[in-house]
Protein backbone atom coordinates (compact mmCIF):
# COMPACT_ATOMS: atom_id res chain seq x y z
CA UNK A 1 0.00 0.00 0.00
CA UNK A 2 1.17 3.79 -0.72
CA UNK A 3 2.02 5.66 2.26
CA UNK A 4 0.09 8.72 1.25
CA UNK A 5 -3.27 6.35 0.38
CA UNK A 6 -4.57 7.04 4.26
CA UNK A 7 -4.20 10.77 3.79
CA UNK A 8 -5.82 10.82 0.29
CA UNK A 9 -8.52 8.82 1.39
CA UNK A 10 -8.92 11.21 4.62
CA UNK A 11 -9.60 14.06 1.98
CA UNK A 12 -11.74 12.10 0.12
CA UNK A 13 -14.45 10.82 2.72
CA UNK A 14 -13.88 14.60 4.00
CA UNK A 15 -14.97 16.27 1.00
CA UNK A 16 -17.69 13.45 0.18
CA UNK A 17 -19.15 14.42 3.55
CA UNK A 18 -20.01 17.73 1.79
CA UNK A 19 -20.36 17.02 -1.25
CA UNK A 20 -21.81 14.45 -3.83
CA UNK A 21 -18.72 13.68 -5.63
CA UNK A 22 -14.60 14.51 -5.38
CA UNK A 23 -13.09 14.46 -8.84
CA UNK A 24 -9.01 13.70 -8.44
CA UNK A 25 -7.31 15.69 -10.58
CA UNK A 26 -3.94 16.50 -8.45
CA UNK A 27 -0.96 15.24 -9.65
CA UNK A 28 0.35 13.89 -6.66
CA UNK A 29 -2.95 12.38 -5.73
CA UNK A 30 -3.13 11.02 -9.35
CA UNK A 31 0.25 9.26 -8.60
CA UNK A 32 -0.90 7.74 -5.92
CA UNK A 33 -3.97 6.28 -7.26
CA UNK A 34 -2.27 4.94 -10.46
CA UNK A 35 0.25 3.20 -8.62
CA UNK A 36 -2.37 0.53 -7.84
CA UNK A 37 -4.08 -1.82 -10.17
CA UNK A 38 -7.64 -1.34 -11.14
CA UNK A 39 -8.90 -4.09 -8.68
CA UNK A 40 -7.22 -1.94 -6.11
CA UNK A 41 -8.94 1.42 -6.44
CA UNK A 42 -12.10 -0.75 -6.60
CA UNK A 43 -11.27 -2.47 -3.49
CA UNK A 44 -9.99 0.95 -1.35
CA UNK A 45 -13.53 2.98 -2.57
CA UNK A 46 -15.43 -0.28 -1.59
CA UNK A 47 -13.75 -0.74 1.34
CA UNK A 48 -14.85 3.29 2.52
CA UNK A 49 -18.47 3.12 1.05
CA UNK A 50 -17.46 4.65 -1.82
CA UNK A 51 -17.90 4.32 -6.12
CA UNK A 52 -15.06 5.36 -8.25
CA UNK A 53 -15.06 5.72 -12.15
CA UNK A 54 -11.99 6.71 -14.14
CA UNK A 55 -12.64 9.66 -17.09
CA UNK A 56 -10.39 11.00 -19.93
CA UNK A 57 -8.25 8.02 -19.68
CA UNK A 58 -7.10 8.25 -16.33
CA UNK A 59 -6.59 11.80 -16.17
CA UNK A 60 -9.05 11.98 -13.97
CA UNK A 61 -10.77 9.59 -11.67
CA UNK A 62 -13.92 10.75 -9.78
CA UNK A 63 -15.52 9.14 -6.30
CA UNK A 64 -18.94 9.19 -5.06
CA UNK A 65 -20.55 7.83 -1.65
CA UNK A 66 -22.70 4.74 -2.87
CA UNK A 67 -25.50 3.54 -1.04
CA UNK A 68 -25.31 0.67 -1.98
CA UNK A 69 -21.83 -0.41 -0.97
CA UNK A 70 -21.14 0.23 3.34
CA UNK A 71 -18.28 0.48 4.97
CA UNK A 72 -17.19 -1.50 7.27
CA UNK A 73 -17.88 0.07 11.28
Amino acid sequence: MHDDLPALAAKIGERLSNSSEYVVIQPAELRVLREMSEDEVREFAKSHGWRVIRRLGGRQIEFYNDASVRAPL
